[in-house]
């Protein structure tokens, strides 16, 4: 199946409307790779030449060169246009035994031909590294029975007021106008919220607005 793709591939002749998607997708690969570096390797493949089908490859963590031959996916892709499209987040492994996970797009011409594939692969081991990391800071002793809170008493029965006054209105509390915003606050103040302390500061975080806004909210 190999060689007959290649030979299917190699007998193309050349089409400027091929050339000019092969160097659009060269820029693609370009701002991919600048955008997810150094942890994303982007290759590019032009799948009309089986052999030679890397043009592009930007954060190389595979150890392939522009020049090298394409890979059993892309060879597929050229044996049967009615290949998948679109694969992503499929389970990979880099050359030197690093897990990956890749996403391989297939690039069609107006005929419907696979001409290139954008696939990008992304070394997983540095992200497992990380995600052990922040397990650890982020861990809690269970068995410490310590009841405190750095925020002050009622903060969280006044979020829920807000919450629940936004609802009313099928808004969000940062998307409050400011007549609503007014109404809100005098809710607030017939309920006694406001005497909790620093109860600006919290109505304020909440809405997404600063404490002067609250306060002179509060005022009319």
């Amino acid at each position: 199946m190999k060689t007959d793709a290649r030979k299917k591939k190699a007998s193309l002749p050349p089409r400027p409307d091929h050339e000019l998607l092969m160097s659009q997708l060269k820029q693609v690969a370009q701002g991919l790779g600048e955008t997810f570096a150094p942890f994303c390797e982007v290759v590019l493949h032009d799948l009309r030449d089986a052999d030679h089908s890397i043009v592009a490859i930007h954060n190389n963590l595979s150890g392939r060169e522009v020049g090298d031959a394409t890979t059993e996916l892309g060879l597929a892709r050229i044996a049967d246009e009615s290949y998948p499209q679109v694969l992503t987040n499929y389970a990979n492994h880099l050359p030197d035994g690093r897990q990956a996970k890749s996403t391989s797009v297939g690039i069609k011409d107006a005929d419907g031909k696979y001409v290139a594939a954008l696939c990008m692969n992304i070394d997983l081991t540095l992200f497992g590294a990380l995600q052990g990391m922040l397990r650890q800071f982020g861990g809690i002793d269970g068995n410490a029975r310590v009841a405190e809170t750095l925020e002050p008493a009622g903060a969280q029965a006044i979020r829920n007021k807000i919450d629940a006054f936004a609802a009313r209105l099928s808004s969000a509390p940062r998307s409050l106008k400011a007549d609503e915003r007014r109404a809100l606050m005098r809710e607030l103040r017939e309920s006694g919220c406001m005497e909790v302390r620093r109860a600006a500061e919290v109505v304020a975080a909440h809405l997404g607005v600063s404490r002067a806004t609250v306060y002179n909210d509060e005022r009319d």
